[in-house]
């Protein structure tokens, strides 16, 4: 320590002694300590700040950038492309600045005070940029990675943007005042309601965006619906105090991000990760349409070939309940019979078992609800293999097409409001039942 000392003071003398020589070279006289000799010392150190910025920034935008180039990885490319290299050249004068002053300025004196606090500043400001930018980076490296959409960090990464330019001006205050950054810290409880009322939205988002990331609630892309805010679509980023969606007529939404955990929302995630997407849907069928099956009705049915074995079945168990009550002398005008509505049912549950687009390992049922003024409904319960939205609407509508244009094959027919029947005798008489025309 003490030969670093020695060297130090032998160097500062010998740019004093040369700062006095390029004085009396220029045809005046200059002293250690004066302020020409100051101004020139101050020349000098400038020159050589400047010097090593030219120099840094050469090797680290050029030489470096040329290195990253040949490098098979991609984080360093990202630090380059957010300027984390280009920004250190930069660090450069202020460090020049603050470690030459002890050798070519005097101490206590006004020009040395003041490169001191600027070479401080530069330093700060430079530090800062280049946290930034490594955020930058930080955040582009993560997206490119799996656990981007399972667990976002665009919050984190923001939180720690606002900590770096809180600190950023406590430091500069306390530089400029001459305090210590604990002293200006301690008067920071007076203050205290304040912030809390400013920074509102942030402390929450910020304790949500915690929620979300450790329980995994939301993620980028994840399909969301919010009525309150008329929200419908995908979720572009998760910030610290907004969440951007983009609906599905392409306008884009902003809400605060506390709300993803303080309202209701609906999480279409699950219909993503599970490899189909539900139909339900119900075709109301006209009760005065629902009977027996007659023989004519049974033959014209056999042809289905995928109602075979289900008719088959059925007239085995028919004919063994016609059997008992035979036997015990029962009035078989009460037996078992099959009717259309059934007939139609299981026709519906194996014209969708053996379809190519409905999801086989999913649920999948036909099932008739209470009877309502407006029919009787038949539900349609499953889900398709195809998780599009246009390719899925196409789906459902190929389905009921052809379950609507199978109804007069079994006698049935879809119950329809008919409004306006003083003004329509035909459709007065169609409301009165349609069966008696046929």
């Amino acid at each position: 320590m003490a030969a670093l000392s020695n060297t130090t003071a032998e160097t500062k003398a010998h740019l004093s002694e040369l700062i006095s020589e390029f004085a009396q070279y220029i045809g005046v006289e200059s002293q250690s300590g004066d302020l020409l000799h100051q101004w020139i010392g101050l020349g000098m150190l400038a020159s050589a700040a400047i010097l090593a910025w030219v120099v840094a920034l050469f090797i680290l935008r050029f030489k470096v950038a040329r290195l990253v180039s040949f490098s098979k990885s991609q984080w360093d490319d990202n630090l380059q492309d957010a300027g984390v290299f280009r920004r250190l050249a930069f660090l450069t004068p202020g460090l020049v600045l603050y470690f030459g002053k002890d050798i070519l300025l005097v101490p206590e004196s006004r020009m040395y005070e003041m490169v001191n606090t600027l070479s401080i500043l530069h330093i700060m400001l430079v530090v800062y940029s280049i946290l930034q930018a490594a955020l930058t980076a930080v955040g582009t490296i993560y997206k490119s990675t799996r656990f981007a959409k399972k667990a976002p960090i665009t919050g984190f990464i923001q939180v720690g943007r606002l900590l770096f330019t809180l600190a950023l001006i406590f430091l500069i205050i306390s530089l400029l005042l001459g305090k210590s950054p604990i002293y200006l810290l301690s008067g920071l409880t007076a203050i205290a309601a304040v912030l809390l009322l400013v920074f509102k939205d942030t402390i929450l988002g910020f304790v949500a965006g915690i929620q979300i990331a450790a329980n995994r609630m939301f993620n980028t892309g994840d399909w969301i619906q919010m009525p309150k805010y008329e929200v419908d679509g995908e979720i572009l980023e998760i910030g610290l105090t907004v969440v951007k969606v983009q609906n599905w007529d392409k306008t884009i939404s902003t809400l605060p991000s506390y709300s993803l955990i303080t309202e209701a929302v609906k999480n279409w995630r699950g219909m993503s990760e599970s490899g189909g997407r539900r139909i339900k849907r119900a075709v109301q069928i006209d009760m005065q349409s629902i009977k027996f099956a007659s023989a004519e009705d049974l033959g014209r049915w056999q042809k289905i070939a995928i109602l075979q074995a289900y008719l088959e079945s059925k007239k085995l168990a028919l004919e063994e309940d016609s059997k008992v009550l035979s036997a015990k002398q029962l009035d078989i005008i009460n037996a078992r019979k099959l009717t259309n509505i059934g007939t139609f049912r299981a026709y519906i549950q194996a014209y969708l078992s053996q379809h190519p687009d409905v999801h086989k390992g999913l649920t999948c049922m036909v099932r008739q609800l209470p009877p309502k003024d407006n029919g009787l409904p038949i539900e349609i319960y499953c889900f398709s293999r195809i998780q599009d939205w246009v390719r899925y609407e196409g789906i459902q509508a190929d389905i009921f097409d052809h379950v609507l244009s199978m109804l007069p094959i079994f006698g049935l027919r879809a119950y329809q409001r008919i409004t306006n029947l003083q003004n329509d005798p035909q459709a007065s008489y169609l409301s009165q039942g349609i069966a008696s025309k046929e």
